[in-house]
């Protein structure tokens, strides 16, 4: 198994499923063709089934991923949203169709030669990152094609640019994979051996990543705990927090409601 390869085993960026609103609001995720798959973690939709009596705001967790979203109805108009250090509101109409994509850490920089840190915890608009993207997914996002033929035009585009990619850092995917290893829970300074000096890794992390090793190792971290899915007792007295490397509980607290947004308690349904 290649380093690449190896990244999407040891890594699964958790977003909260759609909750309430009577099944009025879907989130669904297709996975990209194989050969896609260490670069592009999943093609995701979230759409209203039916027109909502209010407006929706849909939160998203930090989770150290690069997305390229648009609206299906409007698809000239779409985005990327960088590396995230904290959680995002996103305030939408009553009646929306999304698309988006979503790349695994340090897999879009790799693609397209883009700089992860330009895009850093804001969106821009895809045209003035990635305007043949843009293009492309603004001649192909028709509403009324199923999202399962949408994959395929998708999965075709991608793959045509896989012969285009660069020489990947090794060193860093190599740093990368040891923070996935580790669920995030190691010294930086002290345990991250790739033969880079703690200068260099800050800028091969900015350039793919989009953020240092130590907050994306705080994101990641988080995401395990959000794959255990630990239960309301297990967070009040198996102090599962510990195990994840938080130095108490009002840090995991802290820390938790910085990338969700509420606290453990809520999250997990105490």
């Amino acid at each position: 198994m290649t380093v690449l390869s190896a990244i999407r085993r040891l890594y699964v960026p958790v977003q909260p499923t759609v909750s309430g609103h009577n099944g009025q609001v879907g989130y669904v995720e297709h996975l990209p063709a194989p050969e896609l798959q260490p670069y592009i973690y999943c093609y995701w939709q979230l759409q209203t089934r039916e027109q909502l009596q209010e407006p929706f705001v849909y939160r998203v967790v930090a989770d150290g991923c690069i997305d390229i979203y648009l609206e299906r109805c409007n698809p000239a108009a779409a985005y990327v949203m960088g590396f995230c250090r904290r959680y995002t509101e996103f305030a939408l109409e009553n009646s929306f169709d999304y698309i988006g994509i979503r790349f695994l850490p340090g897999m879009l920089p790799l693609l397209f030669g883009v700089h992860a840190a330009e895009l850093s915890n804001r969106y821009e608009a895809l045209d003035s990152v990635l305007p043949q993207l843009a293009a492309f997914l603004a001649a192909q996002a028709d509403p009324a094609l199923p999202v399962t033929q949408l994959a395929a035009l998708l999965d075709a585009y991608f793959l045509g640019r896989l012969g285009a990619v660069a020489r990947a850092d090794m060193r860093f995917y190599g740093a990368l994979t040891m923070i996935l290893e580790r669920s995030g829970v190691l010294n930086i300074e002290t345990e991250l051996n790739t033969g880079l000096s703690a200068r260099q890794l800050r800028r091969v992390f900015a350039q793919y990543v989009g953020d240092t090793p130590k907050t994306f190792s705080k994101v990641v971290r988080f995401q395990h705990v959000l794959h255990a899915k630990p239960s309301a007792q297990s967070l009040k007295y198996n102090k599962v927090f510990l195990d994840a490397g938080y130095y108490d509980q009002a840090h995991f607290i802290k820390e938790f409601r910085n990338l969700y947004g509420v606290t453990p308690g809520h999250a997990f349904g105490r």
